[in-house]
């Protein structure tokens, strides 16, 4: 299936492309509506992405991982917005989590717990027990592009399998304005 410059391959035909708990997640849970392609690992981050590829800031989503703290108790969550959007962090995501303060996990932590890379982690294949927050937007896109869990490639996912995921929760997500 060709988006913007990429072609992408059914991820069960490519499992090299994608992060282990990626590959763990797709065996336990299926790929359909989940095609990946590589990428240069230097173009990764969003903007750079889309305008090298020819891929429509709308149509990528970013993966990030929120830290939300209440007393002693740490908690994360994933969010994922579209490119063009912004996670209402201090506002939605810190009543979902339930805490006093929440910020984006620093970039060790969010490695760490997630065993992907940086520029790549996506909602596919995070730990169990954590809220998988998706913005409605990107829901109605229908297909996004989002991490593969590995800054060299891509996945290209229809909505329904994102919402379809363990943890799910989807919801206006974007702070208004």
């Amino acid at each position: 299936m060709r988006v913007g410059d990429l072609d992408f391959a059914p991820i069960t035909t490519a499992t090299d492309l994608i992060a282990e708990p990626v590959r763990a997640a797709v065996q336990r849970h299926g790929a359909h509506g989940l095609w990946v392609s590589p990428i240069d690992p230097d173009l990764a981050d969003t903007a750079e992405f889309c305008a090298h590829y020819g891929i429509g800031l709308e149509m990528s989503a970013n993966c990030v991982i929120v830290e939300g703290k209440r007393a002693e108790r740490v908690s994360y969550a994933a969010c994922l917005v579209l490119a063009t959007t912004r996670a209402d962090v201090n506002g939605v995501v810190r009543k979902r989590l339930d805490a006093r303060k929440a910020s984006f996990a620093p970039m060790g932590t969010a490695v760490s717990l997630s065993g992907m890379e940086y520029g790549g982690i996506t909602p596919v294949g995070l730990p169990e027990g954590w809220p998988v927050l998706i913005d409605e937007r990107v829901v109605a896109q229908g297909r996004v592009i989002i991490g593969s869990g590995l800054r060299a490639s891509k996945v290209l996912a229809e909505t329904a399998s994102l919402t379809a995921l363990p943890g799910v929760e989807v919801l206006g997500l974007v702070k208004p304005g």
